[in-house]
């Protein structure tokens, strides 16, 4: 009889020194996955079943069932290695799954299935083509991301995780609808749970992120790297098993709302939960529901929870022991896993329930053992208080910009470790998985604890996606167009130039936008303050300042977008931020201490403020002896901004022409010396096809 572990091909390494040695291992790999996922469906006993919404959140398992077929042919299309559809009405209704936001978002969709017969037909022709394009595909090695081999890996990467996923809705489907098939025996040990014990973890440094240089396949956001420095804890010796998590259940913690974080109370009056989702109560007595049966509670074995249920299992322990307990951060975790020097796909057996090498299910707590703790990784996964982000560096894989993007919104959870059925990229040292804090999946979680009550974790680096923030951010720190240099640089640059003698102490970046001009004037003077009147604008500098990192998600067309990143360091400006303050204030209207400028930089302000005769009748009274006033303007003037009886230029004086330099000089000439003035070009991007090209007019201004 075939075993599971014999069913499962590791992970195929992206090196070698045989083309078509490589071309067999990824062929033998894919057909492996393919069957392996069919083989879990073939466990449904009716047809029927493939449409019930056990889990309302998700589709039904049809969806499933077709979606990672369609997958391997959306990205094929996308990659331009494939000119045309198989089936257009399977693909298109296969192709997008579901990610709710919170878990009263029920998918109100009513969908025209195709049958399961028809669905796995269709799984047969994808097979043949797939196979087919892996005999004839150009490879090299090592296989690289602009590479068809990586296309083909992603797609069968795409299917294990499913190959999870899917069975956690199944162990959600009614018994009667499934067949217990010997290839997917459960874990016939059970017994008391083993008593934990908090075990001393000293403190280190480490680099998180999958080196580049890594060989074997890796989503977007495992890439790029983070330092962290990890003071010392304490570590539970083992996850938290049935029988420990059995005393919170019964000491009324689901009814407790102390225990519970905003979140998690609301997501218990949604449910009304009362114990872990897959324990049953019949007769008095707990039993817990696995893939294919029922079972005595086996108390030995982990608890399987959200992350809200965990975090209130933590809240609930510190109380009983009056300590800080908390669950790790994934740089916690790391330091674990880092005491583990096997990897998949190199280990002679996997070093703990993973991989299907043992199981399908979870097992006792207190079988797998490293230097004294316990299911470092495998058995069940493990939730940490880190919401996920991309690491510095992190870039988006052109094919599948959607994987991770989406999850970066501060509300989905890293879980780490992966899980009894965590195969392939899931099954490695640096895979990064993570779901929103109310969704179920083969996880749990151990706990440490602190000598602090705060949580080391930094806020997410969201992407910002509002229209009009993100061209500017592009504006300020993405590409230059058609040979154009980036304006805000080109504007610090030239202003230096007309500027001799000038003081560098403080300069004042005036309509700062997004705060490119002040991370430039950081680099020349002692401090720069950066005022807009937009605070959204002014968010985006000061993330970058805090962060050292910005994100953002540019239109190519339609509702199409290409995810940007930049960083302090790329832009030459690492250890400047503690030379920049952002404020958000009115130009027409500022505070009294925003004086003692040496320079005042507005750049293309002027014609965009309500009242621009009174914002230079006052700015002299902000600036230090001898100091300059530098404007920049394509001197657009429109009403929506600014009254026409405020214009300064561009209009009719007494029937004559009057421009906004004419306005200038005589709004400004009885303090100032206009010290010099040329013309700077820059460029916007709107999308892809469409630009605006405009041309500044600088002037500078010397306080007399």
């Amino acid at each position: 009889m075939e075993t599971l572990a014999e069913a499962v091909t590791r992970t195929p390494l992206l090196t070698g020194t045989s083309v078509e040695q490589k071309r067999e291992e990824i062929q033998c790999y894919f057909h492996q996955t393919f069957t392996l996922y069919e083989r879990l469906f073939d466990c449904i006993n009716s047809d029927e079943a493939y449409y019930f919404f056990p889990e309302p959140l998700r589709h039904p398992l049809i969806f499933y069932f077709g979606h990672t077929a369609v997958f391997f042919i959306n990205k094929l299309l996308l990659g331009k290695y494939r000119d045309s559809r198989l089936d257009e009405r399977l693909e298109s209704m296969f192709a997008i799954g579901v990610d709710e936001m919170s878990w009263d978002d029920l998918n109100e969709a009513h969908y025209d299935w195709p049958t399961v017969a028809e669905t796995r037909a269709y799984r047969t022709r994808v097979r043949e083509l797939v196979d087919r394009l892996i005999s004839e595909m150009p490879l090299t090695l090592p296989i690289t991301q602009d590479s068809p081999a990586w296309i083909v890996l992603m797609g069968i990467e795409h299917e294990r995780i499913h190959l999870e996923t899917s069975s956690v809705i199944m162990r959600m489907l009614p018994l009667q609808y499934l067949d217990a098939k010997p290839l997917w025996a459960d874990c016939n040990e059970s017994g008391p749970a083993p008593e934990n014990a908090l075990l001393p973890v000293e403190g280190d440094t480490l680099t998180l992120g999958k080196p580049a240089s890594a060989a074997t396949y890796g989503w977007d956001n495992e890439y790029g790297h983070k330092t962290v420095a990890v003071p010392p804890f304490k570590v539970a010796k083992y996850l938290v098993s049935n029988g420990e998590y059995q005393a919170f259940v019964a000491a009324g913690g689901y009814q407790q709302p102390r225990y519970w974080t905003e979140e998690g109370q609301r997501w218990l009056d949604y449910t009304g939960a009362r114990m872990p989702r897959f324990w049953h109560e019949r007769n008095g007595e707990y039993v817990q529901r696995n893939l294919w049966q029922e079972m005595p509670l086996p108390l030995n074995w982990p608890v399987e929870v959200n992350y809200l249920e965990a975090k209130a299992f933590c809240n609930w322990k510190a109380e009983q022991s009056d300590t800080y307990v908390r669950l790790p951060t994934e740089a916690e975790w790391t330091l674990l896993r880092n005491r583990l020097d096997v990897d998949q796909p190199d280990w002679e057996q996997a070093p703990g329930n993973i991989n299907l090498e043992y199981h399908a299910s979870p097992c006792p707590v207190n079988r797998f053992e490293h230097q004294g703790l316990f299911d470092v990784m495998g058995n069940v996964w493990q939730w940490t208080e880190t919401p996920i982000d991309g690491f510095p560096g992190f870039e988006v894989h052109p094919l599948y910009d959607d994987f991770s993007t989406p999850t970066f919104d501060g509300r989905h959870n890293l879980f780490k470790g992966g899980s009894w059925i965590s195969t392939g990229n899931e099954a490695t040292r640096y895979s990064r998985y993570a779901f929103r804090r109310h969704f179920f999946q083969h996880a749990g979680f151990r706990y440490i604890e602190s000598d602090h009550a705060e949580v080391p974790v930094e806020p997410v680096n969201t992407y910002e996606t509002d229209a009009l923030v993100v061209q500017y951010l592009e504006f300020h720190y993405g590409d230059s167009y058609f040979n154009v240099p980036n304006y805000p640089v080109a504007c610090v640059q030239a202003l230096l130039a007309q500027t001799p003698g000038l003081s560098r102490g403080k300069a004042l970046d005036l309509g700062c936008s997004v705060g490119r001009a002040s991370f430039e004037l950081a680099r020349h003077f002692d401090h720069v303050d950066g005022i807009d009147f937009s605070a959204r604008f002014i968010q985006q500098g000061f993330q970058l300042k805090e962060s050292g990192q910005t994100r953002f998600a540019i239109p190519t067309e339609g509702e199409l977008v290409e995810f940007k990143e930049t960083s302090l360091g790329e832009l030459g400006y690492a250890g400047l931020a503690d030379k920049i303050d952002f404020v958000q204030g009115d130009a027409c209207n500022l505070k009294p201490r925003f004086t003692g400028y040496d320079l005042i930089f507005c750049g293309n302000l002027i014609d965009r403020l309500y009242d621009p005769e009174l914002f230079l009748s006052q700015v002299h009274d902000r600036l230090n002896t001898d100091g300059y006033l530098v404007l920049t303007s394509p001197y657009t003037w429109l009403e929506e901004y600014t009254p026409k009886a405020k214009w300064l230029g561009g209009i009719k004086i007494n029937g004559e022409n009057s421009t906004t330099l004419d306005g200038l000089k005589a709004t400004l000439s009885e303090r100032f010396d206009l010290a010099g003035q040329q013309d700077i070009p820059f460029v916007i991007r709107e999308t892809r096809r469409k630009f605006q090209h405009t041309l500044a007019e600088m002037t500078v201004w010397k306080l007399k």
